[in-house]
């Protein structure tokens, strides 16, 4: 006579599956998102879309705009690189992930809140009067 699985044994398996899918939709942080976001060329916005002091996230394209000071534009990816989430807002000088905390610099792109302990990539972008365009 052969005996099934105890309800025990199969309460511990399915627990353990439902952990290891939770824990797999995000990435570590030396993984790479392989999705392409936005068009060499593609018009993201003009200068004055973008606040001086703050920025515009633009989530299809996965990048992020910041005016530091007037005049000055720079451009980062999106996508926080402690695990993958969208970075949510940018606001008091920081790009901000809501996912677990972190906060990057709109300046260069650099951490200044953990858990993340890498930048946000920068993206190019040119700047042709009042148009914004990824380069």
């Amino acid at each position: 006579m052969t005996h099934g699985p105890t309800r025990r044994t199969i309460l511990l398996a399915t627990g353990a599956a439902a952990l290891t899918a939770g824990c797999s939709e995000y990435g570590d942080e030396s993984s790479s998102s392989s999705v392409s976001a936005g068009s060499p060329g593609q018009e993201l916005a003009t200068t004055a879309d973008i606040p001086v002091g703050g920025g515009t996230i633009f989530k299809d394209e996965q990048v992020v705009v910041t005016q530091p000071k007037e005049g000055e534009f720079k451009a980062f990816t999106s996508i926080c690189t402690h695990q993958q989430c969208p970075v949510a807002n940018v606001e008091g000088g920081t790009i901000n992930c809501t996912c677990h905390g972190s906060k990057f610099n709109i300046t260069d792109g650099s951490v200044a809140h953990p858990p993340a302990t890498r930048p946000l990539a920068e993206k190019k972008i040119t700047v042709a009067g009042n148009s914004i365009r990824l380069a």
